[in-house]
């Protein structure tokens, strides 16, 4: 007799819970295995849904409990309390950092919501330890510290504590997290200490925040995972538990328990890898050919949404890029990238008789489907009423449906066929063909052949393929480490890296027949020439079947421990505050999009008295985005720097209050200082700001250039966080900042400062960091010299300091300086948050007030990259956008633009370089076919959809942009020696320079809005 081998998936969702029940010995059969498959409303509780659907998959496939070897749950049940901001739900959280001298410049919980800083802010601590990106200690962990704030942890009635230590994920060792909550637990047991390494990747600041959430729902986890323990004890399951994980993969229900957070996105990817394996394609994944010919997309309509991802070669799902937000909370956990749009099989259908317009969606009526359209009885013409009358599908009382016209219904039809081929273009990975896989009970809705779809696919079951991926679930292990390639062969150390990521996976339940490595990053560490690299390296297997069943024995014993505890008795008052039936789909998706700034944009006046401009947290908004695109895609996150900004501006410790005046209200002999930071991005979103770095390096650069005041402070550089720097500088030493920089937009190295080009001094030259580390080029045959000497000093001490040229007096400055640029970010900033509000032209908003030129709209279809000089280097190309996808897109264009069908290529040296057409993406990488359209020293930036700076690292395939250019200053273009540093020239280009046209003098915010007081 044949053995049979079950598992079971669960998928808690808003309306439904899905459950399905897999015999795992027989996924060759066309149903892959699929014994049965149920819905059942999601209830209140989640617990007792979850019990009538396991009953429910039971019953109809009549497996007998003992052959079951596995439940695998997915559930919104966490992500919910966060995006309630329940305070019932959630506790207040201790953070500690492990950061030595560093990081006190943005304080935890500085991005959070107000509701949920509220709730959530508990006591702060700095205390010593961290690493740098080369894995050096900043300074050993203090147990003396540690048992401090143990003591004032237990003295604020905190349970709950976050430990973050700088560059922690990178602690293999377990010298400083791992050591430190060791430490704290033998000091205080009862404590609950989650640590930041087992939370997120490299970026300090989301790191923080995720580990933050979880810490805050570490009990409602505990007390759910307890009651899914005694819902299988009471089903008389002798199994293990697992849950699902956002990235699709398995974690015990003990670790889930205790890193909830890594289930919050586990619904949609639990739908796409299991329509995948319905589709009989997981068996071709990761194999050559499949990623040679084809790319896969899901698609999974619903009764409100279309939710579209890709899969990629490897079978999991593309993450979404940078950054998502949950509950207005910035992180960085891995979470598939899903787009939704509003088409579902509730949608409205809306006729305009008088256009003979008939419009679909995006609103919906939702759960009222069964009672509201008219094959069911009710009176709005919906989605579904389409499908029924065009006889696509046999769906409630089509008689109803009858009276609609044969013209609405070709319309209708057609408008559904637009949104779902506009959608799948969107999320295309390549140009490769593409092969759909519709699932979701919406699915009918579908009814055409859809352009550009190479193969669509419904798959057996596939209303449930959300519960089938839980079931089918696999394991990973991850590996993420920095690695210097100097003298190394590049091979050998990524192949170490896949051996760990395997052997993670394998210590995690992998089959180690199965285990092999999907996902290889690496990602160029920039400004570092030894070719330092982090290595990101993802390998899964099927969950090891000899690991069940060895397992299974003992799992009852597990369960039981679990519901031992005192509070184990799950009661229906400990869950019920879980209203996951009544939250909409919206709500709970997670974001990537900020919030809007909360004023009116047409009454809103900056503070400018007496020609001195007083910052307010709503300029550095503006400001901020501003400076994003005129970083030219480099300079670096605005973000941190905004951050650290509205700290000093709420800090009640700040001596002065940040201001800007305009360099003409300057005194010729009054001194200018400049400071800014120093090194690679990588590190910049680790080792956060002391606040003191720049300040030290300013003041060893005044007491060297011999002067005995300085009144003033301007930015090195405008474009990204260099051109924010200068604002907690001004505040610190309550001075004004000048009202202009020394390039205009963003360029990597020192040399590029334009008073230094025209000859005038850059040296003595300091570099210095938070732990009085401080470095001095007094003298040096070239500024390409003093680039390089600074390089070396700043590799040494972490790859980022602060630098401080020699100060210069005003009237240098004024001859010197691009003038009016921090105004130039503020209207910049303003008119894209003004346009994204209000829904109107983004790019032509912007050019209202700062005069440029739209030189292509279209998608990315390619972009390389690679590091060489420490910088990183490539190109992306992008194709012009169809008359289809402009309709949703920006439409400025000149005659010439619109019949324009070629692509433009943007080559870039961490900053774009210049902009050229191409005929084709082969082209693209013959430099000698390019036909430029303009060039450095002119700035060329690129938007997304959102009106938001891409940096150049942020570039991928299928994003849809905007590219835009603004003339350079003539102290750049008009005189040989500008263009000879800041021109083609000056990065090795064999080209001449374009010039985009002339040049025009920002507006200036102090002239606009100023009001003179009398004294």
């Amino acid at each position: 007799m044949a053995v049979h081998s079950y598992r079971i998936g669960v998928d808690v969702g808003g309306t439904n819970t899905d459950c399905a029940i897999i015999d795992v010995t027989a996924t060759d059969n066309p149903s892959r295995g699929v014994c049965a498959s149920c819905k059942t409303p999601t209830t209140t509780d989640v617990t007792s849904g979850i019990y009538t659907a396991i009953v429910n998959v039971l019953a109809k496939s009549q497996v007998n409990r003992k052959d079951v070897q596995s439940v695998s749950i997915g559930t919104t049940h966490f992500v919910n309390a966060v995006v309630e901001a329940d305070p019932r739900r959630l506790s207040k959280v201790a953070v500690i950092r492990l950061c030595g001298p560093f990081t006190r410049a943005i304080p935890p919980f500085a991005d959070f919501p107000q509701r949920l800083r509220d709730i959530m802010a508990g006591p702060l601590f700095y205390l010593d330890g961290g690493l740098e990106i080369d894995g050096r200690e900043i300074s050993a962990i203090s147990p003396k510290q540690i048992e401090d704030a143990v003591a004032q942890i237990k003295k604020a009635g905190i349970s709950t504590v976050a430990l973050v230590g700088v560059f922690s994920p990178l602690d293999h060792q377990g010298t400083q997290e791992e050591a430190c909550k060791k430490i704290i637990l033998d000091l205080e047991p009862s404590l609950s200490v989650v640590c930041s390494s087992k939370i997120g990747n490299v970026g300090l600041l989301e790191r923080e925040n995720a580990t933050i959430l979880n810490a805050s729902i570490l009990n409602l986890a505990r007390k759910t995972v307890r009651a899914f323990c005694k819902a299988m004890n009471d089903l008389q399951l002798h199994c293990t538990l697992f849950l699902t994980q956002n990235d699709g993969t398995l974690t015990d229900a003990a670790t889930a328990a205790e890193l909830p957070i890594k289930t919050f996105a586990s619904g949609p990817t639990n739908s796409l890898t299991g329509a995948a394996y319905l589709a009989n394609l997981d068996r071709r994944m990761g194999n050559s050919d499949i990623a040679a010919d084809t790319q896969i997309l899901v698609m999974d309509i619903g009764g409100t949404t279309t939710d579209v991802c890709a899969l990629l070669p490897s079978g999991f799902p593309r993450k979404a890029p940078n950054f998502v937000e949950v509950g207005g909370v910035r992180t960085a956990f891995s979470i598939p990238e899903v787009l939704s749009v509003g088409l579902g099989g509730g949608s409205l259908i809306r006729v305009d008789e008088l256009l003979g317009t008939v419009a679909v969606g995006p609103d919906s009526v939702g759960y009222r489907l069964g009672s509201d359209a008219l094959v069911f009885g009710g009176d709005i013409m919906t989605s579904t009423d389409i499908v029924a009358a065009s006889g696509s599908a046999d769906i409630g009382d089509v008689s109803k449906a009858k009276h609609i016209p044969d013209t609405i219904l070709v319309k209708a039809r057609a408008g559904i066929k637009n949104i779902l081929e506009r959608t799948i273009d969107d999320m295309k990975i390549s140009d490769l063909p593409v092969t759909l896989l519709l699932v979701g009970g919406g699915s009918i809705i579908c009814m055409d052949s859809l352009d550009g779809v190479a193969k669509c696919i419904i798959p057996p079951h596939h209303d449930s393929a959300n519960a089938v991926g839980a079931a089918i679930a696999k394991v990973s292990g991850e590996v993420d480490v920095i690695e210097i390639l100097e003298n190394r062969d590049e091979r050998v150390v990524v192949e170490a890296a896949k051996q760990q990521a395997i052997q993670a996976a394998i210590a995690r339940g992998a089959d180690k027949n199965d285990a092999k490595v999907v996902e290889v990053e690496k990602i160029p560490l920039q400004y570092v020439t030894n070719k330092a690299i982090r290595l990101v390296v993802k390998a899964v297997g099927k969950l090891s079947t000899s690991n069940l069943a060895a397992n299974s024995v003992s799992e009852q014993s597990a369960n039981t421990e679990w519901l031992s505890n005192d509070d184990a008795q799950i009661s229906q008052q400990e869950t019920e505050r879980d209203t996951t039936s009544a939250i909409s789909k919206d709500q709970t998706l997670l974001s990537s999009t900020k919030d809007f700034t909360p004023i009116e944009f047409v009454s809103y006046r900056p503070e400018v008295l007496n020609n001195v401009w007083y910052l307010s947290a709503i300029d550095l908004e503006f400001i901020a985005t501003g400076t994003g695109v005129l970083g030219t895609g480099g300079g670096g996150s605005s973000y941190l720097e905004y951050l650290q900004c509205l700290h000093c501006l709420r800090s009640p410790e700040s001596k002065g209050r940040m201001r800007v005046v305009a360099p003409e209200y300057m005194k010729d002999t009054d001194v200018c200082v400049f400071g800014s930071w120093y090194g690679a991005p990588s590190v910049t979103s680790e080792r956060l700001p002391t606040g003191s770095e720049i300040m030290t390096a300013i003041d060893y650069s005044v007491q060297l250039s011999k002067h005995s005041h300085f009144e003033a402070v301007i930015a090195d550089e405008i474009g990204g966080g260099n051109g924010m720097s200068t604002f907690p500088t001004s505040s610190f030493y309550d001075i004004p900042v000048i009202d202009g920089d020394l390039m205009g937009r963003a360029y990597p190295t020192m040399e590029h400062g334009i008073p230094y080009v025209y000859g005038h001094p850059i040296t003595p030259c300091v570099i210095a960091d938070s732990r009085n580390n401080v470095g001095v080029v007094m003298s040096a045959e070239s500024n390409n010299r003093v680039e390089g000497m600074l390089r070396s000093q700043c590799v040494n001490l972490g790859i980022k300091a602060a630098v401080a040229a020699v100060p210069l007096t005003c009237d240098i400055i004024k001859e010197y300086c691009i003038p009016n640029t921090v105004s130039q970010t503020w209207y910049i900033g303003r008119a894209i948050h003004q346009a994204r509000r209000s829904k109107t032209n983004i790019v032509k908003s912007i050019f209202d007030i700062s005069p440029g030129r739209l030189l292509f709209s279209g998608k990315i279809i390619d972009v390389k990259r690679d590091v060489s000089r420490g910088y990183t280097m490539g190109h992306c190309t992008i194709e012009p956008l169809t008359g289809d996808e402009m309709e949703d897109f920006n439409e400025i264009h000149s005659t010439k633009e619109e019949n324009e069908k070629r692509c433009i290529v943007l080559p870039f040296q961490n900053e774009f370089l210049y902009a050229a057409y191409v005929e084709n993406l082969i082209s693209a990488d013959d430099s000698s076919k390019h036909d430029v359209i303009c060039s450095v020293p002119d700035l060329i930036s690129v938007l997304g959809a959102d009106g938001e700076a891409l940096g150049t690292q942020e570039l991928r395939y299928g994003l849809k942009v905007d590219v835009i250019a603004m003339a350079a200053h003539p102290l750049w273009t008009a005189d040989e020696r500008g263009l000879r540093v800041g021109g083609p020239e000056g990065f090795g280009l064999d080209m001449e320079f374009k010039s985009l046209g002339p040049y025009q003098k920002p507006r200036s915010v102090i002239e606009e809005f100023n009001t003179n007081l009398q004294p």
